[in-house]
């Protein structure tokens, strides 16, 4: 074991000055420690951050308004794209449609609109743009992904293999190469679901299915019986609330970046081996009343397919689970979605004719973790409230970020950040 102050810390403050991020002056940097085991590299930060304080957001560019001309309008954002230019390409799901902005915010044009046909958006949950500039969107429930031009010659469609099926949960990506990355899982009654991601070239051929390491993990879950037998299988189950999870995403690089949130360990699969990224962490707790909220809301969820079930499984656990989910930025940038504090929010839009409509919901601060490629721990950010991370992944890359925000009355809006440091 080798203990090294500020390991790696010189690159990473460069790449940072070469992309603008105001990082302060005097941080001594991150204290870490060095363990190989095998083509295992393991860089445990123990103390201290590039950054040196809490980063923030700044918005820049806003996108969405309340009421206005109707390009600037959105029902639901599904997804959102950015291209070299600073482009933004908004999918609208209610709208069905996909809108072009400039690097200002400013309408472009409607890349796609509702439609069967070729160069038309029918159920799409993904968009990406190609580095020929071509826009593609894919659609799960017809196992395909669209081409939508710029040229109409070009407006074709591309199809998944028999068997696959696309989780709109997660973006399209597209690596350096110019591959396209669809995840899709296939299921089986011995082996229930398993996920992989699909590589097809810019012509839509498969080159390859890889499954993402570190699978096999099985979260604490919930059983009940299906109302009728599918696939051979008379019962299914739901992970139990606030548990740990099999997380995982790609990277612009290919690489597959995984991590179980029983504990604060990140796998980035490297051709040379694993680089791992691990950090102490403070647990989150859970109070009563935000459990036994969980609590009823599976449920009730539960009940509406098996209306005798009672809860049988493991509890809703008093702590979290160190991170909920992985964002690889364009730059290969590795930022860790970190559980927080919820606290309870009256619901304006509560129906109380409505079963599943709650009175109080319960909102959790978003935050993040942030590391270069390298392991190199740069510090916390923190987003403003109505800051979303579904359905539309954020999108980072160097010292901006693009989301999807959300303001009390409702209106969605896709805003250009700058993180700020201090």
């Amino acid at each position: 074991m080798t203990a090294c102050r500020g390991f790696l810390v010189a690159a990473a403050t460069a790449g940072l000055a070469a992309c603008g991020t105001d990082t302060g002056s005097g941080t001594p940097g991150p204290d870490v420690v060095v363990e190989t085991h095998g083509d295992t590299t393991i860089i445990r930060t123990v103390s201290g951050s590039v950054w040196g304080a809490g980063a923030t957001l700044v918005p820049e560019v806003s996108i969405g308004e309340l009421d206005g001309p109707e390009e600037y309008l959105f029902g639901s954002i599904y997804s959102i794209a950015v291209d070299d230019e600073g482009r933004v390409y908004v999918l609208d799901g209610q709208a069905r449609n996909i809108r072009v902005f400039d690097s200002d915010g400013a309408y472009i044009e409607t890349a796609a609109r509702r439609g069967e046909g070729p160069g038309e958006l029918s159920n799409a949950f993904s968009v990406a743009v190609l580095p020929d500039g071509r826009v593609i969107a894919h659609e799960p429930a017809d196992m395909r992904v669209k081409v939508l031009g710029p040229e109409p010659r070009n407006r074709v469609q591309w199809t998944y293999p028999p068997g696959a099926v696309v989780l709109p949960v997660k973006p399209l990506r597209i690596d350096r190469n110019g591959h396209v990355l669809v995840a899709a899982a296939g299921s089986s009654p011995a082996r229930g679901v398993s996920q992989y991601v699909l590589v097809m070239d810019s012509d839509g051929q498969l080159l390859d299915s890889l499954a993402p390491p570190g699978g096999g993990f099985e979260p604490p879950s919930l059983e009940f019986r299906l109302p009728f037998p599918i696939r051979g299988r008379s019962t299914t189950s739901v992970a139990v609330p606030l548990t740990a999870r099999h997380h995982w995403t790609m990277n612009s690089n290919g690489e597959f970046l995984t991590g179980v949130s029983t504990d604060y360990r990140i796998d980035l699969w490297r051709d040379d081996g694993v680089l791992r990224i691990e950090r102490d962490h403070e647990p989150v707790p859970t109070s009563e009343a935000e459990r036994n909220y969980h609590r009823e809301r599976t449920m009730r969820s539960i009940r509406r397919t098996q209306p005798d079930w009672n809860w049988t499984g493991p509890p809703v656990p008093d702590t979290k689970p160190p991170f909920t989910g992985l964002v690889a930025g364009r730059d290969a940038r590795i930022w860790v979605q970190l559980s927080t504090e919820a606290q309870p929010v009256a619901n304006d839009a509560h129906d109380p004719d409505n079963p599943r409509s709650e009175p109080v919901t319960w909102e959790s601060p978003v935050r993040y973790d942030a590391f270069e490629p390298d392991g190199t721990y740069l510090g916390t950010l923190g987003t403003p409230r109505g800051f979303l991370v579904s359905p539309a992944e954020p999108i980072f890359d160097g010292d901006h970020v693009w989301s999807v925000t959300r303001d009390d009355l409702g209106v969605q809006r896709v805003v250009r950040y700058r993180i700020a440091v201090g």
